[in-house]
């Protein structure tokens, strides 16, 4: 073969595997499409606002996660954020402006407390908070004449109680009131709030829907077109984006979900009701228990429920908390929650800022019962309530 024909022959091979590789073969997941400059077809779209021109809003990776979304929550569009509680602060100002008055259960997720407290507040925005188990009528009589939104968290944060979110809707819509939930409890599955008459639902898709304590990202699903060109703009004018491989990692623990949720549940009910029985256990705050006093509503409302929980120790001093807590070898000591392991966390002094304090025995201590085998996990509580039993 002479030089030209052995050159010709290696430009051959190359141009077939160029051919190759511009191919997108079919596969279980979609393709992760990375990229911030999108080439555009010709001069006139490249300000067609109905077509993609910058990967920051999202290339194919996001609009699959988007999509399913959509489907799960019962939406009519999704916005993507970088965290749990971008997704709360993103539709916060989104629908919020300086005069306005927001209502907020007096449970929610601390970091939603300190946004709105120090954040909001600073740029003219009224807050208030309700009590997580006051009637709807009762919150929309609090909110006054001036209500803009009432968000809501149901279970509440570390206390778990359930607000009437579907009658909350009714009468804030009579009224022209904007609703929004923290649903990421339900995670989109267990609970409908768009079906409820709400505007927005929020996850915090790091949760159960990541699945694997790895990846952070949050959502709002807007149930209204007017609600999605709001989440729109928001998210235009800001600038937030989530990178496509971490959409991908959420489609993978999206196509799990009800099979990892469905078993948390149910360990989760085996741990609840055997830490009720246990002399170091005053109260067992999960609202599928059925002397909670939520458990009507969670009932009627709610579909299952997932492994996050909380008990009431009875009276210690914070040292034999920690002692309870360091003994515990299963369960991990970490913040966030819903992926594969255990975990458990002192509420701290997040309950000493709340504007209307619940009536508990002693100390609080989160639970989150993960995949775990529940006989090991009963063996590691026991071994952490001995521990506990000598620092009291």
């Amino acid at each position: 073969m002479s030089q030209d024909d052995a050159k010709t022959s290696d430009s051959t091979r190359m141009i077939r595997a160029g051919h190759a590789a511009d191919q997108t073969f079919k596969t279980v997941g979609p393709a992760i499409q990375r990229g911030s400059t999108v080439l555009m077809p010709n001069a006139a779209s490249l300000y067609d606002d109905h077509l993609v021109s910058y990967g920051r809003g999202g290339l194919t990776t996001q609009a699959v996660l988007t999509s399913a979304l959509c489907e799960l929550e019962g939406a009519v569009g999704c916005q993507l954020f970088p965290s749990g509680v971008a997704s709360i602060t993103g539709p916060l100002l989104a629908i919020l402006k300086a005069g306005d008055r927001l209502l907020i259960s007096d449970s929610a997720y601390n970091p939603t407390r300190r946004f709105c407290d120090h954040v909001l507040k600073r740029y003219g925005v009224d807050v208030a908070y309700f009590p997580p188990r006051a009637s709807p009528e009762e919150i929309m009589a609090i909110g006054g004449p001036n209500l803009t939104a009432i968000l809501m968290e149901s279970p509440g944060s570390l206390t778990f109680e359930i607000t009437d979110v579907p009658g909350v809707a009714t009468l804030a819509r009579e009224r022209g009131v904007i609703t929004l939930v923290d649903n990421t409890w339900a995670a989109g599955l267990l609970f409908k709030p768009l079906a409820h008459g709400v505007d927005i639902s929020i996850q915090a898709l790091t949760k159960y829907v990541g699945g694997h304590s790895d990846v952070f990202m949050g959502s709002a699903c807007a149930g209204t077109p007017a609600m999605k060109r709001k989440l729109d703009d928001a998210v235009s004018h800001m600038g937030w984006s989530v990178s496509p491989d971490d959409a991908y990692q959420m489609l993978r623990g999206l196509r799990t979900l009800p099979t990892r949720i469905a078993k948390h549940g149910e360990s989760g009910l085996v741990v609840a009701n055997w830490l009720k029985a246990r002399p170091q256990v005053a109260q067992v705050l999960h609202p599928a228990l059925p002397d909670s006093p939520d458990h009507g509503l969670w009932k009627r409302d709610y579909k299952g429920a997932c492994g996050l929980f909380s008990v009431v120790l009875q009276p210690a001093p914070d040292d034999a908390v920690n002692t309870f807590l360091d003994s515990l070898t299963l369960f991990g000591l970490g913040f966030s929650w819903g992926g594969f392991e255990s975990l458990a966390t002192p509420s701290g002094n997040q309950l000493q800022k709340r504007r209307h304090h619940a009536a508990l025995a002693g100390p609080v201590v989160r639970i989150h019962v993960g995949l775990e085998d529940t006989a090991d996990l009963i063996a590691d509580l026991k071994k952490g309530f001995a521990a506990f039993d000598r620092a009291r």
